[in-house]
């Protein structure tokens, strides 16, 4: 195993010079982004394929999100990125790639007409939640999930101003949200109102009345 791949090792054994490409890539993103508010960010598995129902609903979420005025937000990859991206730019909405630099390189999308690509996944994270005014989880795997739990908790603890946080495809996620109620709640471990914190939907259309009841452009 490359134990070089482990930016977070290799930065401590690394000169303090490391700190301005930090510092750089905080500037890169804030400069990029500064005219994508208000935006929907968008997150969901990188392994489906057009296919896939999940991908069509993302695509249409994509869409109707541009059509509403709000620009579209993704890691800027494959499956749901892709089809969510997709949807904004054939809607001529802003569709925005925030691309991340991996050991297995993932090519971008080409659906975005706006990009910035990140070596560090925590300036990556603070560009999806500066400038989103509601999260969209699609179905996906362990990314998805931190970075829905990394909104709800920045939310729980007053850290960023309260958004929604729509899980799109309700049987999908189901029965986490069984577990967080009859596990989770039940031995104290979250409170009644942080189940208050998301809710999930079926439809691409309800994601965005949802967000519209909250956010006024």
């Amino acid at each position: 195993m490359n134990e070089r791949q482990y930016l977070i090792d290799d930065f401590s054994v690394q000169e303090s010079w490391r700190i301005f490409r930090i510092i750089s890539e905080f500037v890169d993103g804030f400069e990029t982004l500064a005219d994508i508010y208000p935006a929907v960010s968008v997150f969901g598995s990188s392994m489906i394929t057009e296919g896939d129902p999940v991908y069509q609903m993302a695509r249409d979420v994509g869409r109707l999100l541009a059509e509403a005025g709000f620009s579209v937000v993704t890691g800027g990859g494959p499956g749901v990125m892709e089809a969510a991206n997709r949807g904004a730019f054939e809607a001529h909405g802003k569709s925005v790639g925030l691309c991340i630099e991996l050991p297995r390189e993932q090519a971008s999308n080409p659906y975005t007409n706006l990009k910035v690509s990140f070596r560090y996944f925590f300036i990556r994270k603070v560009m999806f939640v500066k400038y989103a005014v509601a999260y969209v989880i699609l179905p996906g795997g362990f990314g998805t999930l931190d970075e829905m739990f990394e909104a709800l908790t920045l939310i729980q603890t007053n850290r960023i101003k309260p958004f929604p946080v729509i899980m799109l495809g309700k049987d999908y996620w189901k029965e986490l949200i069984s577990w967080l109620r009859k596990t989770a709640l039940k031995t104290g471990m979250i409170c009644p109102e942080d189940m208050e914190m998301f809710c999930a939907v079926d439809d691409p259309a309800a994601v965005v009345a949802a967000i519209k009841k909250i956010v006024i452009i």
